[in-house]
């Protein structure tokens, strides 16, 4: 609405001011709820946007929480594969400077076949000490020497002496054979005899 008008329409100048003035009252109150419906129109989207956002966010964070997770099984499988394995590197490690301290002790000892004896050995009675020395070997050596000498080198061998100090019994073999009257089976009948 406009002035123009109202005047064409033959209305007093009062009467159009007071119709201007209600309208534009009018106009200034729908522009405010204008203003007001574009404000939270504009905040809305806003809104909208940041939910749209925040959803994406929520996903993404699901999705990382889900692979942190996941990282963290995988971390957790690694970890103790990586205790496993050190614990099994290291027995071995042990068990190497077992077996070496113990040939080690073995040619020391003498021992003709270090092998052989291993076999003969309670491995779980002998234990490597941080000095590098071996408990509970020296035992069980003394007693398989003590039963098995012949595994060690340079251990006296037994005495064999023979019977009549290394002579035949019955005399010098060569007057038995001399003996023309005398055969062999006499002989060793004979020597039976005198025993």
């Amino acid at each position: 609405m406009n002035r123009e008008y109202l005047e064409s329409l033959g209305l007093e100048k009062d009467v159009i001011d007071k119709v201007m003035a209600a309208h534009g009252k009018a106009i200034g109150e729908y522009k405010d709820q204008a203003g007001k419906l574009e404000q939270l129109s504009t905040e809305n989207e806003s809104l909208k946007s940041q939910i749209t956002e925040r959803d994406k966010d929520l996903k993404d964070l699901r999705k990382n929480a889900g692979d942190n997770e996941e990282l963290a099984k995988k971390y957790s499988e690694l970890e103790g594969k990586y205790k496993a394995d050190t614990e099994k590197l290291t027995q071995q490690l042990s068990d190497t400077k077992l077996h070496a301290a113990l040939d080690s002790a073995l040619t020391a000892a003498k021992v003709r076949n270090p092998r052989t004896l291993q076999g003969l050995l309670d491995m779980d009675k002998i234990k490597l000490t941080d000095d590098g020395k071996l408990d509970g070997l020296d035992d069980q050596l003394t007693a398989i020497r003590k039963d098995n000498a012949y595994l060690f080198q340079g251990d006296p061998k037994p005495e064999y002496e023979p019977a009549g100090n290394g002579q035949p019994v019955g005399g010098d073999i060569k007057n038995i054979m001399a003996n023309p009257k005398l055969n062999l089976t006499e002989a060793l009948a004979n020597k039976g005899a005198d025993e």
